[in-house]
């Protein structure tokens, strides 16, 4: 199920996002400007990568045998990681679903609020997945953590929207205007069960992240939708 948009309309311009998805992009053009070594270099410096904080010593030894300087403060990459992507189609379609859901929730919380909501609840999912991956020498880099909050705040504030997606049916192209509560939860439900039989290493993709973040918007959602209609 690709989901092509939602039938919600929005009263106000989600600039945030429009902003959101033009840092990323040009962040991801300047990536594809370096060298391989460079990449690797800019990819561990500016992702997650668990093991440079857990180990005091792991990067100094990664350093000795690799020969990449790592340079940039520990912290900075739970909040840099969000910028970062590993390839186009991870790009593409991390700004995809934050195109697709995120110009809604701006429009709900204001410009301002929607920034801080995105950042911290990008760090909240970044932690989900550290702390389930401690040893990871992988970096973790990506949107989909502060998206998958996007996400989860949208299935509680606007559950009865519909998320018009293509979906091959028989291998015939169909478009389907799928509940966005429907369409969310079994989405999350395969992030989840992807989470719990396959991992970061195997798989490439950090599912905890995922979970976490969906999580962390949903309990803003409630917050949000208890606080101000009720």
């Amino acid at each position: 199920m690709f989901p092509l948009y939602d039938t919600i309309p929005s009263r106000k311009k989600p600039y945030i996002v429009y902003i959101i998805i033009a840092v990323n992009i040009g962040v991801f053009l300047y990536q594809e400007s370096l060298s391989r070594f460079e990449l690797i270099k800019f990819l561990y410096n500016f992702g997650i990568v668990p093991a440079r904080i857990t180990s005091k010593k792991w990067a100094q030894i990664w350093q000795l045998r690799t020969g990449i300087e790592l340079f940039s403060p520990k912290w900075i990459s739970f909040i840099s990681h969000m910028f970062v992507h590993g390839g186009w189609s991870h790009l593409i379609g991390n700004m995809w679903f934050l195109f697709i859901f995120g110009d809604n929730l701006e429009d709900n919380l204001g410009h301002i609020r929607f920034f801080i909501f995105y950042i911290s609840s990008g760090i909240l999912a970044s932690l989900t997945h550290f702390a389930l991956n401690i040893n990871s020498q992988l970096p973790m880099v990506g949107a989909s953590g502060a998206i998958s909050a996007v996400m989860g705040a949208y299935y509680v504030l606007f559950p009865y929207s519909r998320i018009v997606s293509f979906v091959p049916l028989f291998f015939l192209p169909a478009l389907i205007a799928i509940p966005a509560a429907t369409y969310l939860f079994v989405w999350f439900i395969f992030q989840l069960l992807s989470g719990l039989f396959d991992s970061a290493v195997n798989s490439g993709v950090a599912y905890w992240a995922h979970i976490g973040g969906f999580a962390a918007g949903m309990l803003y959602g409630f917050f949000r939708r208890r606080k101000y209609y009720y």
